[in-house]
């Protein structure tokens, strides 16, 4: 039976301690892995998205997004203190759900974390691109944005962003975290500049109408209003989990992964509230409406082909902006703090894009010691203890990603995967309290049959909140998925082969391997 084709917790943590990645991450270094994958994008870039989406009434967005988030990083706390291997949900699921669901959830994080690298590659570009054209130098549309924009073609600096990355990540964990924390140092650093040169330059009537979409714009699957802009502010927020795919690669896991998922999200939640006010109260937040008055799609041609017709007038209101903060002060009378903030952008968010490319290649690795993906995948490289196969595999495809699609779309079909994933997780934990409620858990998590449900209900409600394509790549992503799942893993995978633990084929394996649970 493919449901009852579910790997022991035992069997999970017997293999990873048999062969598994080096330890070296410490708490502090997962808190700024946390802050270094949830401060970038969300925060410097789709704050323009989440405008035209819900104008001043973003701030309810970023609200929410973090509701939904603290309770699904609850969730994950638990179940990565109980469960300290790489592989996320797609690990828990395995444990709890059984191999198929597992598959389905591995597959969904590549739409998390794969296109999730791939939009933040995209918005450094955009100040990138602006601080080539504040020193003069402008690059021609062709080569800086795909061909959704008029004029544009691929996006060659996106692009190249996230093939560096990938470059760097090969070359090793420890040397990763350290770049990841001058990095993070520098996004905070600019982020404490904005909110205490924008504070004090709050404008009330800036805040008004406050909420001009309303909740939902013209309705649900239209993407718009402010629950359209918290199911893409999520994506703003979804970097806490990476800290649990690296739960592998930690010390003394059961203590320091649920201290950097739940620090991590705390210390952005606050950033980005104050940093969403001081945009709002300084520039003002309002949608621009398309020539018929009507509401117009963040990333579709017709946003992008008004934005432009504004331009050519002279005008760009934050929504337009691919640079979103940097804009702010420039238009507050402030250009050098302004190209200070693109300066702290452009060095800090490919620390983002290296946590994304991290988590994805996590995944697979464990899905290839699984069985479910070649096992080739899974080589670690002798000289940089890393899964450099699937490293380079990944970073090609983002790259390819980058190069020709807008930022927004991007982050929406990467939700639709996230929220899936998150799902699934909250329902593990339930789960597991009842299956199994005498196993030791390092972290509990608090009020479970409060908060688990919540974090159900939120990305339940969040997911219907995407625009109708957003909705839609997840059931068609999935499809695709089963196909491969039955072309190879149903067959090829360790628990179908009778194998508990992959350690059980190595040369050097115990006499008498851990026996499988049924």
């Amino acid at each position: 039976m493919i449901f009852g084709r579910v790997k022991p917790l035992d069997a999970i943590l017997a293999t990873a301690e048999k062969k598994s990645l080096t330890r070296t991450l410490g708490p502090w270094q997962l808190t700024l892995l946390g802050v270094g994958a949830i401060i970038g994008t969300g925060i410097f870039v789709l704050t323009s998205e989440a405008a035209q989406k819900a104008g001043p009434g973003m701030m309810w967005s970023f609200v929410i997004a973090g509701l939904v988030c603290a309770v699904a990083a609850l969730c994950y706390s638990e179940l990565a203190s109980m469960v300290p291997v790489a592989g996320s949900a797609y690990t828990y699921t395995y444990a709890v759900m059984g191999e198929l669901l597992a598959w389905m959830v591995g597959f969904a994080l590549i739409l998390e974390y794969a296109v999730s690298a791939s939009a933040v590659s995209v918005g450094w570009s955009g100040y990138f691109v602006g601080l080539l054209a504040n020193a003069g130098i402008n690059l021609p549309p062709a080569l800086t944005q795909g061909f959704y924009a008029p004029g544009g073609f691929i996006n060659l600096p996106a692009m190249l962003i996230a093939l560096v990355i990938t470059g760097l990540l090969m070359i090793g964990t420890t040397e990763s975290a350290r770049v990841n924390a001058v990095l993070v140092t520098v996004k905070v650093t600019a982020l404490v500049i904005f909110i205490v040169i924008t504070l004090p330059m709050l404008n009330g009537q800036n805040f008004q109408p406050f909420m001009p979409n309303g909740w939902t714009g013209p309705g649900l699957g239209s993407g718009l209003g402010a629950l359209g802009a918290a199911a893409s502010i999520f994506f703003a927020y979804v970097g806490f989990d990476a800290v649990s795919t690296a739960a592998e690669e930690t010390v003394n896991p059961q203590r320091n992964v649920p201290i950097g998922l739940i620090g991590a999200l705390g210390i952005c939640t606050v950033f980005y509230l104050l940093v969403s006010a001081g945009a709002i109260g300084t520039v003002g937040a309002q949608p621009i409406m398309g020539p018929d008055g009507g509401l117009l799609q963040p990333g579709s041609t017709e946003f992008a082909a008004r934005c432009q017709s504004l331009l050519d007038m002279g005008r760009e209101p934050l929504v337009c902006s691919k640079e979103a903060l940097a804009f702010v002060l420039r238009e507050a009378g402030h250009p050098w703090l302004g190209n200070a903030i693109g300066i702290a952008a452009f060095l800090g968010l490919p620390s983002v894009i290296l946590i994304m490319l991290f988590g994805q290649t996590r995944i697979f690795f464990v899905m290839s010691r699984d069985g479910l993906l070649p096992t080739g995948l899974a080589k670690i490289h002798p000289k940089w203890n890393t899964p450099h196969v699937i490293t380079m595999i990944t970073g090609v495809a983002v790259a390819a990603f980058a190069a020709f699609l807008p930022v927004g779309k991007l982050a929406d079909i990467s939700n639709s995967g996230t929220l899936f994933a998150f799902f699934m997780v909250a329902l593990s934990v339930l789960i597991l309290r009842r299956t199994q409620p005498d196993r030791e858990r390092p972290f509990k998590t608090p009020f479970i049959w409060i908060v688990a449900p919540l974090a159900i209900i939120g990305t339940v409600g969040l997911y219907v909140s995407l625009p109708v394509e957003a909705m839609l790549v997840l059931p068609i992503w999935g499809g695709i998925g089963l196909v491969i799942y039955f072309l190879y893993g149903y067959r090829k995978s360790n628990v179908a082969r009778g194998i508990v633990e992959v350690h059980e084929l190595d040369s050097d394996a115990p006499p008498e391997p851990v026996p499988p649970h049924n």
